[in-house]
Order: C-alpha cells, then sequence, then structure tokens
C-alpha cells in the first residue's frame, strides 16, 4: 500500500514539476516579448505607453516564485550540495532530512500567511493597471504550496537529487 502511494506521489510530483516548468518558461518568454517591446516602444515609437514595467513585474515575481518549487524537486542547491559533500553520509542524510522538515514548515507557513496576505491584496491597488493586488500577492500561497508539495514529496523519495529531465518518477514525454 505505502509502495503504491508513494509511486502515485512520484508521478504527482514529476507531473507538477513539469507543468510548473513549463509555465516558467512561457513567463519569461512573456516577459522577455514585453521588456522588448518595452525598449523599442520607449527609444523608437514613442507612444507613451507605461504597463510595461509593471507588468514584466509581475510576471518575473510569478516566473521566479514558482520556479522555487522547480528547484524544490530536483533538490537543487548548490551551497547545500556542497556541505553535504564534505560531510559524511551519515551525517550528510541527516542533515537533509532536518532542512526537508524545516523547509516543509517554512513554505507550509509561506501558505498559511500568503493566503491571508492575497485576501489584504484586494484592497490594494496596483499603481498603473488600476487592478487589486491579488493576483500579483496571488504569487506567495501557490508557489508556497506547490513548493510545499515538492518539498514532501522529495522526503518520501530520499536525500539523493534527481536528474533535470529525468524520467524517475514515471514521467510523461
Amino acid at each position: 500500500m505505502a509502495v503504491g502511494f508513494k509511486a502515485k506521489l512520484d508521478r504527482a510530483a514529476y507531473l507538477v514539476n513539469w507543468v510548473v516548468e513549463r509555465i516558467c518558461a512561457l513567463l519569461v518568454g512573456v516577459m522577455v516579448l514585453v521588456i522588448w517591446f518595452e525598449v523599442l516602444e520607449r527609444y523608437f515609437l514613442e507612444l507613451g505607453i507605461t504597463w510595461t514595467e509593471e507588468f514584466s513585474r509581475y510576471v518575473m515575481i510569478w516566473a521566479a516564485l514558482l520556479a522555487v518549487s522547480c528547484g524544490a524537486y530536483y533538490r537543487e542547491h548548490i551551497g547545500l550540495a556542497l556541505v553535504r559533500q564534505m560531510l559524511p553520509p551519515r551525517v550528510g542524510r541527516g542533515l537533509i532530512m532536518a532542512l526537508d522538515v524545516v523547509s516543509l514548515a517554512f513554505f507550509l507557513f509561506m501558505t498559511y500567511y500568503g493566503v491571508f496576505m492575497t485576501i489584504a491584496g484586494a484592497g490594494q491597488y496596483a499603481t498603473i493597471f488600476g487592478m487589486t493586488m491579488v493576483v500579483p500577492f496571488a504569487s506567495v500561497p501557490v508557489s508556497s504550496a506547490l513548493t510545499a508539495f515538492q518539498v514532501f514529496a522529495s522526503m518520501l523519495r530520499g536525500p539523493d537529487p534527481i536528474a533535470a529531465g529525468s524520467m524517475a518518477a514515471g514521467g510523461v514525454q
């Protein structure tokens, strides 16, 4: 029974990561296009469009925060990898387990806190768009929940990182 749960969790973590990676790539692509348009507009077209800077900022925030869950899926953290390599294997595994517990608690707290922050954002308005800050602020609880899920799945998967693009979880192509 536990093996079936673990396999399903690995599969779900892989699929969530697969989708989030593509969303991040799309968001970064949109951000680059908007910034290119902003430069062209400012120096050549002179149309007086002002929304591009604010829009690209919100897109960048969403992309960066969503990408944290991808790092959690792959267990990517250069500083911790270096520290772990210098430790005996047993101590390194203990360090990873302790950091997983701390990370899970932190991202669950951020999910909880982020929900209230997003609700409070309904009363705040973006400078140029005039929209409420719900969508920009929602990046915190959404990305934190995804990261908490990926940390939990990584905890059950074990302390070793998986290779980027790996089919380790029986993924989709």
